[in-house]
């Protein structure tokens, strides 16, 4: 059986070791606060000041009418250009968005036609391209339907639609991706900290001095995942007062005492994991690639950025053995929708299940390898 005053000192020992690694710790820094504001906020949700220029071959009110209503802060004032500087700025990349508007658009619209309007979208600005292209096809027809109506007018749908957003109710897309890299993170610095914990003992020569000394490879491992582990919840738990409460104003519904435990269910195999790795890893670099072809699976694959019923069965079953898997569940249903231990039982049943094999694996092939 372990001694716990020789696991007690082995952490310690972890802890001061991980102190004094300016690398890791502005990593966990950055992981926790800057890596999360960005991830939510990375991707608009709407176009915010996007640049757009406009070819009109018309200089209709109709043409004038349509360039009134791209305003700010959506997008910035239009620009006009001639046609022949239209390929030339989108070269450039001055211009996001080019709208050629063709002669007579105002005489088609009039006449009961179908006039063609050109819009070009520079696709390597994809945070814009991609809401910026829906919201311009909206105005043009908002702003085309009122002017040949003249007079605005909602046409009554045959079925009216009530909708109740639950949990989200403004759809903020920060919400989700704010969660959703808390379980990223947690899972990415849980197994390069316990993985390189054990590469930097066999690098800098300290694992034979263990092994001289009365302690057991159990206790070895469990100074390493524990104090890794500890390091990083703690890390997780002020990201998610300070960062995502206090920062970014997400409103979190469940109990933070109750995440924290599942997050520790989730530590307890992510942090074997890393053991298990650093086992099979010679160096660090060959760590980080092992990391790099497990952390990518577990993190598009384990409901985090699309829901698992949208994937192929079989990805869904074989994602069941994925500690994130379950943790991703036991998150949003705690934190978003106010969850008690009564719903989550079996994503917590589950994780300590997988966390013990995890475990038992990990310490197996940490034996081999000591011997």
């Amino acid at each position: 059986m372990p001694r716990l005053a020789n696991v007690l000192q082995l952490g310690l020992k972890e802890l001061r070791s991980l102190y004094r690694d300016p690398a890791l710790l502005l990593l966990i820094v950055y992981a926790f606060t800057l890596g999360i504001y960005a991830s939510a906020t990375g991707v608009p949700e709407a176009p915010h000041r996007a640049t757009l220029a406009v070819v009109d071959e018309d200089q209709s009110q109709a043409s004038q009418r349509l360039l009134n209503a791209f305003q700010l802060p959506y997008f910035l004032p239009p620009e006009r250009i001639d046609l022949s500087a239209m390929d030339r700025g989108m070269d450039d990349g001055r211009y996001t968005f080019t709208l050629v508007i063709p002669p007579d658009f105002q005489q088609d619209l009039l006449a009961g036609e179908s006039p063609t309007v050109q819009l070009n979208v520079d696709a390597t600005q994809i945070s814009q391209a991609f809401t910026g292209a829906g919201y311009i096809r909206q105005i043009l027809d908002d702003e085309t339907r009122t002017f040949v109506q003249r007079y605005r007018q909602d046409a009554a749908a045959p079925v009216e639609l009530v909708v109740r957003n639950a949990f989200n109710p403004n759809l903020t897309r920060a919400w989700f991706g704010a969660i959703n890299e808390v379980v990223n993170q947690i899972t990415l610095l849980s197994i390069i900290l316990t993985g390189a914990a054990l590469i930097r003992e066999r690098e800098h020569g300290t694992l034979e001095h263990l092994l001289v000394m009365p302690v057991t490879p159990l206790e070895i491992m469990l100074a390493k995942v524990g104090s890794m582990a500890a390091v990083v919840l703690v890390a997780a738990l002020v990201s998610l007062i300070a960062v995502v409460e206090g920062w970014l104003a997400i409103p979190l519904q469940g109990s933070l005492a109750l995440f924290i435990v599942g997050a520790a269910l989730l530590l307890f195999a992510t942090t074997s994991m890393g053991i298990f790795f650093a086992t099979l890893a010679r160096s660090m670099p060959q760590l980080g690639l092992l990391i790099i072809l497990v952390l990518i699976p577990l993190e598009i694959l384990s409901g985090g950025m699309s829901p698992r019923e949208s994937m192929p069965e079989f990805v869904q079953r074989v994602m069941l053995v994925a500690p994130t898997t379950h943790f991703v569940i036991l998150a949003q249903a705690v934190l978003f929708r106010g969850a008690g231990l009564a719903v989550i039982w079996p994503q917590m049943l589950a994780l300590a299940g997988i966390g013990a094999t995890f475990f038992l694996a990990a310490l197996a092939r940490l034996r081999r390898s000591l011997q």
